[in-house]
């Protein structure tokens, strides 16, 4: 019986009225704060998540997993090709020129990157096809000198399908008349959308066309789309040790971390800074409730001085005051759990909601990539915020226990 009494006590103080009110509004404060700091932890990673989620899945609609490239030109692409999709894993490959120019029209000028593309083969290792909102990537071909922009490059150089565009190279020829940049002008025959930052930058030229015009006699690099995007590193690092023969020397494979990875890292680190920011609130409210239980302490000097004459030790009395705010922090844990997952499952919803009574916009479709808000919840986020707010609890209660636990019966009813 004796080794429920700190638990008994202890949960009793949690629901006992107090004789200062302003003890019961620290306790009360604390626990809001630490269903919020929970609840606002949760919803933040989770919509995180949700941005990782969309940049990754529309992103790589368009960047190929992973690259075999040969800055001289693969002499025998075909046959590469064919010894690539041998790999299980391996859905589709397809050759490519990659690049960096300058785009210009009538106008603006801003810089691009270039991806010169078979076009029958190119639905292998992106989306694009299917992202067409104006023309066809069909259109491509060889001889025409036809570009396909982005939309939102396309929007910057105010063109449309039939405009002409001036694609400046960052190499130069020499000619008697004197040195000059090697520059093309293409014509915009189709425009896609994939509702990522490629939309912005990415150009798919022929790659006949561009072979000619950086007179290559093969492409410079292959495309590889694998089964599961994010085992890409471990398929090419297999690709290179079955195909060492046929590898040619200075040839490369990379993933598409290497060329997408920044991009990436910067949410992951924004996720941690963001994560690191909001723990404060439950850092504060930890320290609440070292606040409400010193306070607690003091109100309740004479009943520990009672307890510990009818025989309480003071690792009991101690016990009951750790009950008491690990209590209390677990009560605001629960709540802002529960409220954190339901609000991150129905953001989309309730964000629409808002939109439509107040009449505004979040996300312009215009303007952003994206037109809700996203949201990914995953359950070890969950846990792991729980559990660090459950140990801040935990360690937030020790010093006002410890005080509790060092009270004599004599000299706290000294004056009583």
């Amino acid at each position: 019986m004796l080794k429920n009494v700190p638990l008994m006590i202890g949960l009793r103080y949690i629901r006992a009225k107090r004789r200062t009110q302003f003890i019961s509004f620290v306790s009360g404060f604390s626990l809001l704060g630490m269903a919020l700091g929970v609840m606002a932890l949760i919803v933040v990673l989770s919509v995180m998540n949700g941005f990782d989620r969309e940049m990754k899945s529309r992103v790589l609609q368009v960047v190929p997993h992973g690259f075999i490239e040969q800055p001289n030109g693969i002499d025998d692409w075909q046959t590469l090709r064919q010894n690539v999709l041998q790999h299980p894993d391996v859905v589709g490959a397809a050759p490519s020129i990659n690049g960096y120019a300058l785009a210009s029209s009538a106008r603006r000028t801003t810089g691009i990157e270039y991806a010169a593309v078979e076009p029958t083969l190119q639905p292998e290792v992106s989306q694009v096809a299917r992202s067409m909102i104006l023309g066809d990537l069909e259109q491509l071909q060889p001889g025409r000198f036809g570009i396909v922009l982005g939309v939102l490059l396309a929007r910057q150089l105010g063109v449309m399908p039939g405009d002409k565009v001036t694609v400046t190279l960052p190499e130069v020829r020499i000619t008697p008349a004197g040195v000059y940049p090697r520059a093309k002008r293409f014509e915009v025959v189709g425009v896609f959308e994939v509702g990522a930052p490629v939309d912005q930058r990415m150009a798919l030229l022929h790659l006949d066309d561009m072979q000619r015009l950086l007179r290559l006699s093969a492409p410079t690099g292959l495309q590889v789309e694998v089964n599961d995007i994010y085992q890409t590193g471990r398929v090419l690092a297999q690709l290179q040790s079955e195909m060492a023969t046929d590898l040619q020397q200075n040839m490369t494979l990379t993933d598409w971390s290497h060329s997408q990875g920044s991009l990436f890292q910067a949410v992951k680190m924004e996720k941690m800074i963001v994560g690191v920011l909001l723990s404060t609130i439950i850092a504060v409210a930890a320290f609440n409730i070292v606040s409400s239980l010193v306070l607690m302490v003091s109100d309740k000097r004479s009943d520990i001085a009672v307890l510990r004459t009818m025989g309480l030790t003071s690792g009991q009395v101690i016990k009951i005051f750790m009950v008491q705010g690990v209590g209390v922090g677990l009560l605001g844990i629960t709540i802002g759990g529960v409220l954190g997952v339901l609000v991150a499952v129905n953001i989309s919803a309730l964000v629409s909601a808002i939109e439509t009574m107040v009449g505004l916009k979040v996300f312009d479709p215009s303007v952003y990539f994206i037109s809700e808000i996203p949201s990914q919840l995953y359950l070890s986020d969950v846990f792991i915020i729980c559990l660090a707010a459950f140990i801040l609890s935990l360690l937030a209660t020790c010093y006002p226990a410890w005080r509790a636990g060092q009270i004599q019966p004599a000299e706290a009813l000294r004056y009583e």
